[in-house]
């Protein structure tokens, strides 16, 4: 990835400027509802972000709601069909993209309802969840968060990216899942999530990020 510019700054303050920049985010194809990526690696907890900026939003008086990607994942037959850990079937087949176009996506098309899914799979019990629809308002924005994100073609209007450096990815992320980390070079490679973002967001140190403004 070619060097970027990158500004010291805090979590709060973080939020707080990524919740002002939504307040004005229009999607392109004329929907209602603007669709957010958080994109990173479990250890980049992209998560943590979604949440706080959806506060930032609360408290500016603009809808929106928090979906992880980790809630549609497919049954453990299917995600460990070739094994528990075989890194192709990570990077391409352990998330249902299509329940995810289906129930969360299409909704969210200019001729949709707004009537999201928050979740569909709890990978703990490997049953189906039973967490009723969310209608988002006219206006409410979708915060998707999860890894390896922006290679799906999702109709994101805006990406933001939480970067680990290599070093700090496999020093954050436990050990019984070294494993997966070819899928995060994989993806380095082929997507370049940290240039295809809109905004970069590099959490080497939790303590202290800093962001491309």
């Amino acid at each position: 990835m070619a060097p970027v510019r990158l500004e010291p700054i805090t979590w709060e303050r973080l939020g707080d400027l990524l919740a002002d920049r939504l307040l004005d985010l229009k999607p392109a194809d004329g929907s209602l509802w603007p669709r957010v990526a958080f994109d990173g690696a479990p250890a980049a907890r992209p998560g943590d972000l979604a949440h706080r900026v959806s506060e930032a939003l609360r408290l500016r008086g603009r809808s929106s709601h928090v979906v992880a990607a980790e809630g549609f994942l497919r049954p453990a037959s299917l995600r460990f069909e070739y094994g528990h850990q075989d890194v192709d079937a990570y990077y391409d087949g352990w998330f249902d993209t299509g329940a995810l176009w289906r129930e969360v996506f299409n909704p969210l098309e200019p001729s949709g309802d707004g009537r999201i899914l928050p979740d569909l799979w709890d990978p703990a019990t490997d049953r189906a969840t039973r967490t009723p629809y969310v209608q988002l308002p006219p206006g409410g924005l979708l915060l998707l968060h999860g890894p390896l994100l922006l290679h799906h073609w999702f109709p994101f209007d805006l990406t933001v990216h939480v970067r680990l450096s290599p070093a700090a990815l496999r020093r954050r992320t436990p050990e019984a899942e070294h494993w997966s980390l070819p899928a995060f070079e994989r993806y380095e490679s082929e997507t370049g999530p940290g240039t295809a973002a809109d905004v970069l967001v590099r959490a080497d140190d939790p303590r202290h990020p800093a962001w491309n403004g």
